[in-house]
């Protein structure tokens, strides 16, 4: 069966999706580096719109009311 070839995610280049392409799905450690370092960046987010009814705002309400001010000497 011959080698199944797919396009990088990263680069676009062909690429071997095979057990022994240890970069799989992407065709070389940068590659797959780069798609990491987007990931932990935050660039991959899913776009959502925000309904602000259902939106939880009362986290940390209950320690805003009870914040004081320090008390200055």
């Amino acid at each position: 069966m011959p080698a199944k070839l797919i396009p990088c995610p990263e680069c676009k280049k062909k690429s071997i999706w095979s057990s022994d392409n240890p970069h799989r799905p992407f065709c070389s450690e940068r590659c797959k580096l780069l798609d990491l370092g987007a990931w932990a960046s935050g660039d991959y987010q899913i776009p959502t719109e925000v309904n602000p009814d259902e939106e939880d705002f009362s986290t940390g309400m209950v320690e805003l009311e009870n914040w004081r001010s320090p008390t200055i000497h």
